[in-house]
């Protein structure tokens, strides 16, 4: 064989090399037939004859005879998970990612959902048991529109409870409470529009809306809500399409709203016709309920959003919107062309399970009683650090810190992460940038002392000097 045809042999096989290492090709997959390769590649069939020859000849690909030549994944290089060699910045997919991608020896202090042995994970089996003895429908067929309407029964109770009557063709169930977000923000604003956010906000509010390319502006939060005097000026002057805010035990301050405040925002929403998203995802953590926009508002201009990530399972995705009836007719449409129907009837059917068995209340109520147990114990370990709460919120797992002085949140939060723990640091809470010496805590997620010792590392390494002892003791 002359050294060109060499050449071309090796060719097709670095190719064919070069998609299987990026799994584009898979063991087991077929490859192409030699007339296709060789037209594909542009060389003759026997130069592909020959490659293919070859890798057989190391075990890469296997002949099997009539059929065609195979990859057996033999010698492949492992696929490479490595991070880009530029460090991310520590922003809201920052906090995400780390998160979500955590290992299992990796504490997460800084992550937004309870721990596992906290859900009600018997209930859920004894759910899912159910399910699997009904009908083929459950199983195989799509969600309806509107989505499970046991589920939004069961829905339309609790709220009642809070003092908002609707009907059920008011609630509609999608795939998530980020989705439900997804679509008010599709349904109601272009491109451009105006967004206020509360500083600190939720950082994935910021995250979808800047998604959306939406202009973010913010306001100051303050113990009982948005700071009234900056809200009226900045509404009054930027006319926002729509405020975003939680009104019980705010993320990630914990702060609930009081009812001057309440009572001040929806008048002033009414005066510049703004529109209010209410997200009351940690609603069920309250001992008692605060005031509600939406049930002061009577589902106006105010869209209520929730979902049970929280309380019961983030395996098991399921969010709602509450609205008036015209809004929930154009976001039945939006949610058929972007999922084509409700969520996942599994499931609603699952969440419905659970809350109809009477169990759910039980459940909360302890869960109300751990945390309040795990504040009462996180705090003082903090203040030993130097990290002190804005305050004590009334419920609900976080708790909102300042960092003693000089110390950068991210700076923190990447030093961390080396030692095994995942933090979430101020800024990537506020639009503004104004939060750098703050970090939001999970109280739920700290019974480890390796918490406590990875935070004092860290803090020691970024010059602080006060050095109280750290107990060992984990936090109940």
């Amino acid at each position: 064989m002359d050294n060109r045809q060499q050449t071309r042999t090796e060719e097709v096989m670095a190719a064919i090399k070069a998609r299987a290492a990026a799994r584009q090709l898979a063991p087991g997959d077929r490859l192409p037939s030699i007339r296709r390769c060789a037209a594909a590649m542009k060389v003759s069939p026997s130069t592909v004859v020959e490659a293919y020859d070859r890798l057989a000849a190391e075990g890469l690909i296997r002949a099997r005879p009539g059929s065609g030549f195979y990859l057996t994944g033999h010698g492949l290089p492992p696929l490479s998970l490595a991070q880009p060699a530029t460090p991310r910045a520590v922003d809201p997919f920052w906090v995400s990612r780390q998160s979500l991608d955590a290992g299992p020896d990796t504490l997460k202090p800084g992550c937004g959902w309870l721990p596992p042995d906290w859900m009600p994970n018997e209930a859920l089996r004894r759910g899912l048991r159910s399910l699997a003895r009904g009908g083929d429908e459950m199983l195989a067929e799509y969600g309806s529109t509107r989505g499970s309407l046991p589920l939004r029964r069961l829905l339309l109770g609790r709220l009642a409870e809070e003092g908002l009557q609707l009907s059920p063709e008011q609630l509609l169930l999608t795939g998530s409470g980020t989705q439900a977000v997804d679509l008010v923000c599709r349904f109601l604003l272009q491109p451009g529009d105006t967004v206020l956010v509360d500083d600190p906000c939720y950082f994935n509010f910021r995250a979808l809306l800047r998604a959306h390319r939406l202009r973010l502006l913010s306001v100051p939060f303050t113990p009982t809500g948005p700071d009234i005097q900056a809200f009226e000026a900045i509404v009054a002057a930027e006319r926002p399409r729509l405020y975003i805010t939680n009104a019980a035990l705010h993320n990630p301050t914990g702060a609930s709203l009081s009812p001057q405040a309440a009572y001040r925002v929806l008048s002033i929403a009414a005066a510049q016709d703004m529109a209010i998203v209410e997200d009351e995802i940690f609603a069920d953590f309250e001992p008692d309920p605060s005031p509600r926009l939406a049930v002061l508002d009577g589902l106006d201009r105010v869209i209520r959003i929730g979902s049970f990530s929280k309380t019961l399972s983030a395996s098991v995705r399921c969010g709602y919107i509450a609205a008036r009836l015209d809004w929930v007719e154009g976001l039945v449409d939006l949610q058929i062309a972007t999922s084509f129907g409700g969520p996942s009837p599994l499931a609603g059917g699952l969440i419905a399970d659970v809350l109809a068995g009477g169990g759910y209340r039980k459940h909360m109520e302890e869960v109300r009683r751990r945390l309040a147990q795990a504040r009462r114990a996180v705090a003082p370990r903090l203040e030993a650090l130097g990290i002190r709460p804005w305050l004590m919120p009334r419920g609900g797992f976080y708790l909102w810190c300042r960092l003693p002085e000089g110390v950068d949140s991210a700076e923190l939060s990447r030093l961390a992460l080396a030692d095994g723990v995942v933090l979430a640091p101020g800024n990537v809470f506020s639009v503004a940038q104004t939060a750098g010496d703050f970090m939001r805590f999970n109280v739920a997620q700290m019974r480890e002392p390796r918490v406590y010792e990875a935070l004092e590392r860290s803090l020691l390494a970024l010059g602080w000097s006060d050095r109280p002892a750290v107990g060992a003791r984990p936090a109940p």
